[in-house]
């Protein structure tokens, strides 16, 4: 067999494999993988990372294996060309190989004398850096599941061995809720916990570039890069909140550079993929894809109904099954809310001394689900608006003056600085790459609109409407 045929046996060893193992493994596991050329009976396969390739050999290499040999015969073997840096450098090894390259430490003195920390009071010293991480975000209290095992595991790795391993950064992305902040800090509480003398850091983005905008008014921005620069494990949350803001960006540019090329860890959260991410350069989305990205998704039942196990237990509760798995099975939608649920349910029962039983859990929960909002995001509200004057989402992105068009963008942004959390620079950002100042006059506009134009109105009302059903 020549190279030619390399891309055809892969092709039919998955068919193999997808026939056996669950879709969401398929998917998460194989469709990444790509052929590279078969040699000798020796298939080369191309993989994101180190620690997907171990990820693989452990759970699949049996499965693997065989659908090889069925293709090839007894004297099949499987080689991997592993990814492992930004320029596309590989390195090509056999099953069972163990670590292939090892990082050489990077020295780097860190002395936080004599530099500004924004996290502290000005005028009072203080050398230690508070982490700023929450103790009860630990991987103790983090539950795993299908939802979120690939950020976990990556996450146990990054802890032993922080900035060098093959996912750095570590962009963790998912909605709100299912616990990005948590599995986050938790690799900094393990960092700390193995290391205390790694200087860790954990700080959203929007505390960032309210720090840099405090810096630059100061004229303190060489010290805020500086104390970015000497930290060894940074995690970012929101990254999102970027969006829009250039001098932030650039700066934030600057010290992710610095502290991934001297081995620093670096851990970023989002609501999103960097690659649907707008508003952001694209230097610095590249930057956010070297390492591994992976996504968190709303749990399973069984998940669900271990994270309200573990959560009674720790309040020192013990609830019979059949009410924790009525909550679950209730709440579906995210961590959050299924632990809100619960101490609605507990404060329902100590408030009014009644018994936690299948009924009073029934009316808690039930009044919860009826009553709870829906929670509105740009892309819906986009949708509803466009779909309401008949015209494509799509054309909310044009550069245009047509009268139809700005004013269904004008709307979308008044809906979404009224129905959601974003804010003005990302509202503008996801609404034909706008500014904070065009979602302001556009809501502005809007307004006035609305006091003076009896049929707009109606047609806000219609639209407030739609998207209340």
């Amino acid at each position: 067999m020549t190279n030619e045929k390399h891309t055809l046996v892969w092709k039919n060893c998955l068919k193999v494999i997808g026939d056996i193992i669950p879709l969401t493994s398929y998917k998460t596991w194989f469709e990444p993988i790509v052929p590279l050329k078969l040699s000798n009976n020796v298939l080369t396969i191309e993989v994101p990372s180190n620690f997907f390739r171990e990820y693989l050999e452990e759970h699949f290499i049996d499965l693997m294996s065989r659908s090889l040999r069925r293709e090839l015969g007894a004297q099949a073997k499987l080689e991997y060309s592993v990814r492992i840096d930004s320029s596309g450098t590989s390195v090509t090894m056999p099953p069972q190989g163990g670590h292939a390259y090892k990082n050489k430490p990077v020295s780097f003195a860190h002395s936080p004398k004599g530099i500004a920390n924004p996290f502290v009071i000005p005028g009072l010293q203080q050398l230690e850096i508070n982490p700023q991480l929450n103790p009860a975000y630990s991987f103790d209290h983090f539950i795993e599941g299908s939802c979120n095992r690939l950020a976990r595991s990556a996450g146990f790795s990054i802890a032993s061995n922080p900035g060098r391993t093959a996912f750095n950064p570590l962009f963790l992305y998912g909605s709100s809720g299912l616990g990005k902040t948590h599995l986050a800090q938790a690799i900094g509480i393990a960092i700390k916990e193995q290391s205390p003398d790694q200087i860790v850091l954990y700080v959203n983005a929007n505390r960032f570039q309210t720090q840099y905008q405090d810096a630059t008014v100061n004229n303190t921005a060489t010290d805020f890069m500086n104390f970015y620069q000497m930290i060894d494990v940074l995690i970012i949350d929101d990254v999102q909140e970027f969006a829009g803001k250039e001098k932030t960006q650039e700066t934030f540019f600057h010290i992710f550079n610095h502290l991934h090329q001297t081995n620093r860890q670096l851990i970023l959260t989002s609501d999103k993929p960097a690659t649907e991410l707008k508003g952001l350069e694209h230097r610095l989305l590249s930057r956010f894809k070297w390492g591994l990205t992976a996504e968190l998704t709303a749990p399973d039942l069984e998940t669900r109904i271990e994270i309200l196990k573990q959560k009674t237990y720790k309040d020192g509760i013990e609830l019979p099954y059949e009410i924790l798995e009525y909550i679950a099975t209730s709440i579906n939608t995210n961590v959050r809310e299924l632990e809100g649920a619960l101490v609605s349910l507990l404060a329902q029962s100590m408030l009014n001394k009644k018994e936690i039983t299948l009924e009073l859990t029934a009316n808690v929960i039930d009044k919860l689900v009826k009553g709870a909002k829906a929670e509105f995001t740009i892309e819906y509200i986009a949708k509803v608006v466009c779909d309401y004057f008949k015209m494509p989402v799509d054309s909310l992105q044009e550069k245009t003056r047509k009268r139809e068009i700005v004013q269904a963008r004008q709307l979308t942004m008044y809906f979404s600085k009224n129905l959601t959390k974003f804010s003005l620079s990302n509202i503008g950002a996801n609404i034909g790459n706008k500014d904070h100042a065009t979602v302001l006059h556009a809501c502005k506009t809007i307004n006035n609109l609305i006091e003076t134009d009896k049929i707009f109105k109606q047609y806000v009302d219609e639209i407030e409407k739609r998207l209340k059903m």
